[in-house]
This record gives structure tokens, C-alpha cells and sequence, in this order.
């Protein structure tokens, strides 16, 4: 961890990533950690280190977080519907145990320490089910082409965190096919889409927690990323 806004010091943003089998680059097929390069490339655009966790033993995740000074957890496949007591739809994605469990230990150890901590998409989802809440498994309109990420128009709620931060109505980068039901413990709306659809949340009681629906990543807007940066130059 960083002491302080020491001149010259970039806090160290950790990002959650993918485990995938069987990757293919070169004359090589092994099993991998990835990470679409727009994650790394928009925390370093707002100012932070980036730096890709991939999945580890939950045990692990407290002495993980100790180590940064920030927290993105990624996009990435559905949530597996038993974390919030829920039957799989039909419509529902294969589970990525591993990464659930992983991504819901560094949820925990992060709120613990009152990181800061940033969930985008799935991230989001997983930060909602992390504190009690539930998801809708499937809502039409918001991935309408197979790989290619649309845009939509997302307003902000007066009075929120993400509302000080980008206080106009804007369009969003965005792939999903979930969304919030019941929220969390805690956890406010601060965004929606035109549908209802929440596309932001965040905890007030933590000094910076905020889950976004659409993908940042994918955007020029880094005004979100760069407040989660600069809460973590913050952080002691």
C-alpha cells in the first residue's frame, strides 16, 4: 500500500481476470489468465498502476488486498445463480466457480478494509450478490449482437456519488444480458437506464464502493475511473 498522494506515487489498482483453457497463441495451447487490454489501459489513462490478479485460493484474497491500493473487479460470465439462492434459467451461462468464489473473497476483503472499489458488468453484479442482494437472469435489449458491444443512454440519480461525478445523462458501452434485482445491503442506486434497468450502485457507507453496468473499458469517459484512482492515492 501506498502511504499517502506522495508526489510521483501512481496507486496500485488491482484487476480481477479471466481463467480460460486451452488458449491458443503462437504454436502454444495452455491454459491462461486474461484480460481485455481495455482494463489496464483505462486505469493507466486515469492515473493508476494496473496490476491483473488471476483467480487464487478466497483464503488469499485478504493478503491480496493488502497489497493494493484500489480494486476493479471485471466483466466477465454469469454469476452462478446458487450464490443467490436462486434455480438457473435456461437463458443463464455455464458457472466460473472458481472466479466466483474468488471474485466474492476479494469483494469482502475490499469492503473490509474500505478499499476502494470499482465493479464494471459482471463486477457489479458480484458486488450486489457479495452484500445479499439478487439479479435478474436475463433482460432483453441490453446485448443485441452476439460480440459487439452496443450503446445506450444511462441518467444519473441526484445526490449520488456517480451523479457528482458525471452529473449529465450519457451514453454508455454496454454487453449484458443480467441485471440487479434486489439490491444489497446497503447498496443505493445511482444510475438508470431508460428501461429502469439500475446501471449504477454504490455503498455510502464505504468511502468509495461503485458498480457500473456498461463497460468504461470500452469507452473515452474515464471520469469514474479516475475518482476511483484518486480515492486510492488517498488510501492509507
Amino acid at each position: 500500500m501506498t502511504a499517502g498522494p506522495l508526489i510521483g506515487i501512481r496507486p496500485l489498482i488491482g484487476i480481477s481476470t479471466y481463467a480460460e483453457s486451452g488458449v491458443r497463441w503462437g504454436v502454444w495451447q495452455l491454459d491462461a489468465a486474461l484480460l481485455p487490454a481495455g482494463y489496464p489501459r483505462l486505469v493507466q489513462r486515469a492515473g493508476g498502476l494496473a496490476a491483473m490478479l488471476p483467480p487464487d485460493a478466497p483464503e488469499h484474497a485478504a493478503a491480496t488486498v493488502a497489497r493494493l491500493d484500489g480494486l476493479v473487479i471485471a466483466g466477465g460470465p454469469d454469476v452462478e445463480p446458487v450464490r443467490y439462492g436462486a434455480e438457473p434459467d435456461p437463458r443463464t451461462g455455464p458457472p466460473a466457480r472458481a472466479r466466483d468464489a474468488w471474485e466474492l473473497a476479494l469483494i469482502g476483503a475490499a469492503l473490509e478494509r474500505r478499499l476502494p472499489l470499482l465493479g464494471i458488468c459482471r463486477g457489479m453484479q458480484l458486488l450486489n450478490v457479495a452484500l445479499g442482494g439478487t439479479l435478474v437472469q436475463h433482460v432483453d435489449g441490453h446485448a443485441e449482437v452476439p460480440g459487439v458491444f452496443g450503446r445506450h443512454p444511462v441518467k444519473p440519480v441526484p445526490g449520488t456519488r456517480y451523479a457528482g461525478l458525471v452529473p449529465e445523462e450519457t451514453s454508455v458501452p454496454t454487453f449484458h444480458h443480467q441485471a440487479v434485482d434486489r439490491l444489497g445491503e446497503g447498496l443505493v442506486p445511482s444510475a438508470h437506464a431508460e428501461d429502469g434497468t439500475v446501471e449504477a450502485l454504490e455503498l455510502p457507507s464505504a468511502p468509495w464502493v461503485l458498480g457500473v453496468q456498461w463497460h468504461p473499458e470500452m469507452g473515452d469517459d474515464v471520469r469514474v475511473v479516475r475518482s476511483l484512482v484518486a480515492a486510492a492515492a488517498t488510501a492509507v
